[in-house]
């Protein structure tokens, strides 16, 4: 460990010898210089704007290799990588006009490509762009991303679904670090605040390989908040009102850079009452207050970049278990109810070299959960402490060859205050090892990559033996051994090809090898098993798009065998008046898919028509269907954009049509769902008046007022339908 933090800091010792700058001009190809380009240095976390001339300029830059990215609404997104050694470099740009919207650098893959560059798939969406869509929660906006869904719990809270593999075999990063947050636990949401987020990636597929085990059905990756531009001060101010909840989102962000030295600042809060289904009354402790405050500070040399941030989460969850009880708008929670307190702590440091470089990331995560039944003395407290580190060598490249050696792993306790036990006081230790190297030529790529895992689980007894509540003490080790092989083809000069193949595997969670009680969630008495082995996958992706200007269609389709899927089953007894469950295992098989068509008519370049459809079904090899498969999902959406106008800049407006089919293929413990289309409208853009400007998003979800139960909703099995109609009002104020 001490070797780990020494080699951290080594950046810190280097000094300045020489300052690096990039300057240049930004045009079209007829000549004409090109203003509001925008221009990224993405590994040291620097982005500038080229002025109404086309110039831009970089000081204060490291050394070696560094890729510099220019993108531009209508325009082809151009990566350029140059070698700095301490001299002002000149690079003059031409952008290529194009149809298709502009590319993202890709940080959640190995060699942080834009998409066209990568072999696999990634579902890349800005905030900005979710939010545009009105939803009241982080969650809510990822599972409009085809391919995801979510397991709600009301409004509240809500768990991450990709392609039918939810809980602990998705993973979330978050400021670059591994999040935990006790994510095993039914009524345990996401825990992440949408304030101070740029974007988010979607891995869908075993990505064991980056990020060892729970990673088996992929992976959510959150793009913080970018700093502001070199020598800048920005502050902004977003209001947000809810008709349904009669909710409110305030939100505060300010930041600022220098040459070397840069900072920001983001606070949040919200509170909803009880969400009001379409015969006008509320379901009852869907209610949630939340707290979220962001920070983080950077610094940059010519040999050294550092990044530190900091997250603060609070929650008041309220846990509905009355149904349509006493109607009231109070925001007040009621028992059950949950308190969370979350801390999220940050570090990356990046040394580099003449053509190579040192990637480290360390995180601190401090989750503090607490649930109260009927008085304000926690029945359950449980505090989970999580070091988590993941350090890569960017080897320098032979030839057309880039090559990556990383090690990761985790230390982490769970320790217990509370009158319940859930699960017992336990310590996790993770610790991995892989390489990866990717080979591009022309408009090919491979990508090819092996790891090895370990982790050992050990627990301490807690109780008396043959009681409720009683845990044995347990000391297991497990162990994975997977690789990945991804290529990317340009088939034709519209047609691209991907296909991967990649294993993966999840080690068993605490509450599956040692839960002994009743659940409430859940209602049931749920029995762990000691014995469980490693959930291990192979997983065939592939994916097809085809491009020619105005018109894109994608196809993508999987095939992923799960040996050892764990799940849970009655055992045919009872304990104490409750069912009771063991946890056990068997192999299973989930495949799908998801299609979708974008039209983009000439000369009608406002106007956008894009349709999706998703599919995912999942079976134990028995035949039995599998839990929580979401159901049949086909969008239509019809969206017009609008540079210009008098008052109203960058405008636009959106009609979207999701239609869910009847899902039949319901697991043991689920009942079947009806088929329901919901409708939903939304606009906006910049207003301007004299020198002022503010951003302005309106929102009707569910404009139909429809009645409806969402397969996934954990309400389900009481008759309650999901939110009614909901106006959303979103006004965003540069200060």
């Amino acid at each position: 460990m001490k070797l780990l933090f020494s080699t951290l800091f080594l950046g810190l010792s280097f000094v300045a010898v020489a300052q690096n700058k990039i300057s240049g001009t930004i045009s079209n190809k007829q000549n004409q210089a090109m203003q509001g380009v925008t221009i990224s240095l993405p590994e040291i976390h620097k982005e500038t704007i080229s002025d109404e001339k086309g110039n831009y300029y970089f000081t204060n830059l490291p050394s070696g290799n560094i890729k510099i990215v220019f993108s531009y609404i209508g325009f082809a997104t151009q990566t350029i990588e140059i070698n700095l050694n301490g001299k002002e470099h000149k690079l003059d740009v031409i952008l290529e006009e194009t149809i298709h919207q502009m590319e993202d650098v890709i940080f959640s893959t190995p060699f942080n490509k834009l998409q066209s560059q990568n072999v696999m798939k990634v579902e890349h969406q800005s905030m900005k762009a979710l939010q545009q869509k009105g939803t009241a929660t982080l969650m809510e906006g990822l599972a409009t991303i085809p391919g995801v869904s979510q397991v709600s719990t009301g409004t509240s809270i809500g768990k991450p679904v990709i392609r039918g593999l939810s809980g602990n075999r998705v993973l979330v990063y978050s400021q670059g670090v591994r999040l935990e947050n006790q994510q095993f636990g039914e009524e345990h949401g996401l825990g992440l605040n949408d304030a101070g987020i740029e974007s988010v990636e979607v891995i869908k597929g075993p990505a064991s390989l980056l990020y060892g085990s729970d990673a088996i059905g992929g992976v959510l990756y959150f793009n913080p908040e970018k700093f502001a531009a070199p020598h800048s001060v920005n502050a902004n101010f977003i209001q947000k009102v809810f008709s349904n909840t009669n909710g409110i989102n305030s939100n505060l962000g300010v930041k600022t850079s220098g040459d070397s030295w840069k900072f920001l600042a983001r606070g949040s809060y919200s509170t909803h009452a009880d969400y009001k289904i379409p015969t006008g009354n509320r379901v009852t402790n869907t209610r949630f207050n939340e707290s979220d405050f962001k920070t983080a500070i950077g610094y940059l040399t010519t040999k050294f970049n550092s990044t530190f941030r900091y997250n603060f989460n609070k929650l008041d969850i309220g846990i509905p278990e009355t149904g349509i009880a006493e109607q009231t708008s109070t925001k007040q929670t009621e028992f059950p109810k949950q308190a969370v307190f979350a801390n999220i702590i940050s570090l990356n440091n990046i040394i580099f070299f003449n053509n190579s470089k040192l990637d480290a990331d360390l995180g601190f995560i401090s989750n503090d959960r607490s649930e109260f039944v009927n008085s304000n003395v926690a029945n359950l407290h449980m505090k989970l402490t999580t070091f988590n580190y993941n350090v890569k060598y960017y080897l320098p490249k032979i030839g057309k060859i880039e090559t990556i050696f990383g090690t990761q792993g985790m230390h982490q306790t769970n320790k217990n205050s509370g009158q319940e036990f859930l699960i017992p006081d336990a310590t996790t230790t993770d610790f991995g090892v892989f390489g990866t190297a990717n080979y591009e030529w022309k408009k090919n790529v491979i990508q090819a990559g092996l790891r090895l895992d370990n982790r050992n689980i050990t627990t301490t007894e807690h109780g008396t033996n043959g009681d409720e509540g009683y845990f044995a003490a347990i000391d297991r080790k497990f162990q994975s051994f997977n690789s990945s092989l991804g290529l990317k083809s340009s088939l034709k000069e519209n047609i691209i090809l991907r296909l991967n193949l990649a294993t993966g595997f999840r080690a068993p969670n605490l509450a599956e090898l040692t839960s002994n009680g009743v659940h409430e969630g859940s209602n049931r008495y749920e029995i762990g098993n000691a014995d469980l082995q490693n959930e291990q996958n192979f997983q065939t992706d592939l994916n097809l798009e085809y491009r020619i200007p105005h018109f894109e269609l994608f196809l993508n389709v999987f095939y992923n065998h799960i040996n050892n899927y764990i799940f849970i089953a009655p055992n045919g007894t009872q304990i104490n008046g409750f069912d009771a469950f063991n946890y056990t295992q068997a192999n299973a098989n989930l495949y799908g898919g998801e299609a979708g068509i974008h039209f983009h008519p000439h000369p009608l370049d406002w106007l956008h028509v894009t349709s999706n459809f998703e599919s995912v079904t999942g079976k134990k090899q028995n035949g039995d269907n599998l839990p929580l498969i979401p159901a049949m999902k086909w969008n239509n959406a019809v969206k017009t954009e609008f540079k210009s106008g008098k008052y109203l800049k960058d405008s636009f407006a959106i009609l979207n049509m999701d239609y869910f089919f009847d899902q039949n293929n319901a697991g043991f413990f689920e009942t079947k769902t009806s088929n329901y289309f919901l409708l939903n409208l939304g606009f906006g853009g910049t207003i301007t008046y004299k020198k002022m400007a503010f951003d302005v998003n309106l929102n009707a979800n569910n404009l139909l007022d429809k009645t409806y139960i969402s397969h996934l909703s954990r309400l389900k099995n009481d008759g309650i339908p999901n939110i009614g109609r909901t106006f959303i009002l979103a006004i965003n104020i540069t200060i």
